[in-house]
């Protein structure tokens, strides 16, 4: 079924000569408009210091379009009439008066839906903010959106909360994590709240544990002044994973309104377990790529890819043991790990259920594997589902793993949009479902917070691990201590 075209708009991308917005904001657009969804006098409007003009910043966005879209999406008419829509306005949108150009293209159109996405370092959303403020561009028809991090800690998240505040309400305010945006993870919702199988087995009762895992193959690629000064805890898990976790665990909403969403996402947040001090050295591990090889290449560890000189104690592969103090999830634990340079470049989620309570093969020699549910979140979204079945080979009742696998690109025939046109439509119609509430991000960080605080108090050097590899040996530790271990499928 089509979806029909959103009201006119303007999309300003402040940022808008950065990687974010070649890489994936302008394709995302274009993909939207070429399904029907953006309306013909919708205007993109970049947003930057760099000296271009709508001549030349064209080009240029239409160089990324090229380069980061399928040939097969790729049609001369559409990426002409892409081109038509966007404009550039020059000027340094965090100091006084550097909002002149872009007022007035806005002042052209006062009445349109306007949506000022902050693809920028995060100290700059509290000066931009200010500035459109000042500069009267803040509409009752406005929305911004804030690209992650939210702050480097508590207090800072919530000193951008409260800057940011000042200016957008609460029902303006989109912060974005593309990882609720892609397909996948919304399924989540689908998967619990319309297959009764499923949610009425979705508890202690029923499954040992969950395991979260996003993978990179790559390193800091260009990155490494940014990531030096986060991490991979305050990079992935503060908000990817964390948001997993909550999606995985929260109860039945009363609807899907935003707010009812969020609210039971807020509730599985302030049930984890805090980590004390003494417990951060047993049920976490900090670790750092070495040098070593990927798909049989050669890489150089962190230091190497910092650059000369550099010395560090950032980690780049975080693995951590999460509980959840509620009556569903008491005692099942949820295994999160995320770091660079790994094996495979993958995000999926294991729900391991529990084994039979009685296996009545002994006599056949069969061991039991508990079923398992492996939700893949990239390269490929589907699902699988692990049930032990009779392999048909004679000479008896013999017993193998089998997995039900659906890939839902191959099941609907279609391909599915990247996660950034979802959520980029989604803050053009004012829906915030897909979107962290203030008060989430605060309780994550609130979370999160005491293990870096302990991590920084024991002054102990993250655990090198051999690029290609799993990560430190002792996040395998972390999970077998308890009698499990990582599902890690060869693909």
């Amino acid at each position: 079924m089509a979806i029909k075209p959103v009201d006119p708009f303007d999309c300003i991308v402040f940022g808008a000569t950065g990687d974010l917005t070649l890489r994936k904001l302008l394709p995302a657009l274009y993909h939207r408009l070429r399904d029907g969804q953006i309306p013909d006098d919708a205007r993109i409007i970049g947003a930057a210091r760099s000296d271009f003009d709508d001549k030349s910043f064209r080009l240029r966005a239409t160089e990324a379009i090229g380069k980061h879209v399928a040939k097969g999406d790729l049609s001369k008419p559409l990426t002409e009439k892409f081109a038509g829509m966007i404009h550039y306005a020059r000027g340094d949108a965090a100091t006084d008066g550097g909002l002149e150009a872009l007022a007035k293209l806005l002042n052209e159109k006062r009445d349109r839906i306007r949506v000022f996405y902050l693809a920028t370092s995060p100290d700059l959303y509290g000066p931009i903010c200010n500035n459109l403020q000042a500069a009267g561009l803040v509409t009752e028809h406005s929305r911004v959106v804030l690209e992650k991090p939210i702050g480097h800690d508590l207090a800072s998240a919530r000193q951008v909360n409260d800057v940011v505040g000042e200016v957008f309400t609460e029902t303006q305010t989109f912060r974005i994590d593309h990882y609720l945006g892609k397909e996948t993870v919304q399924n989540l919702l689908a998967l619990r709240f319309a297959n009764v199988v499923f949610e009425r087995l979705w508890n202690a009762d029923v499954i040992d544990h969950v395991q979260i895992t996003v993978g990179e193959t790559v390193g800091v690629e260009g990155r490494g002044d940014y990531y030096d000064h986060s991490g991979a805890l305050r990079d992935m898990v503060q908000n990817h994973l964390m948001q997993l976790l909550c999606l995985l665990a929260m109860e039945p909403p009363t609807s899907l309104d935003a707010n009812a969403v969020r609210d039971e996402k807020l509730k599985v947040l302030r049930s984890l377990k805090p980590i004390a001090p003494h417990e951060v050295g047993n049920i976490t591990v900090r670790g750092q790529y070495s040098q070593g090889a990927i798909d049989g290449k050669g890489v150089p560890g962190y230091l190497a890819d910092l650059g000369e000189g550099r010395s560090s104690k950032t980690e780049t592969f975080v693995a951590l043991k999460a509980e959840i103090q509620n009556w569903r999830w008491n005692n099942v634990p949820f295994y999160l790990r995320s770091g660079k340079r790994l094996p495979q470049k993958v995000s999926e989620i294991v729900v391991q259920f529990r084994g039979a309570p009685f296996n009545v093969f002994t006599r056949e020699d069969a061991a039991l594997s508990p079923n398992k549910l492996i939700i893949r979140l990239q390269p490929e979204e589907g699902m699988k589902l692990e049930l032990m079945t009779k392999s048909p080979e004679p000479g008896g009742l013999h017993l193998s793993p089998t997995q039900l696998d659906i890939s839902f690109e191959k099941a609907f025939g279609t391909r599915y949009p990247d996660a950034y046109e979802r959520l980029l439509m989604d803050s053009v119609r004012g829906n915030p479902t897909l979107f962290m509430r203030r008060d989430e991000v605060e309780a994550a960080w609130s979370w999160v917070e005491p293990i870096i605080e302990a991590w920084e108090e024991s002054r102990e050097p993250p655990r090198l691990y051999p690029a290609g590899s799993w990560g430190p040996t002792s996040a395998i530790a972390l999970i077998e201590r308890d009698g499990r271990t990582w599902y890690e499928e060869i693909r």
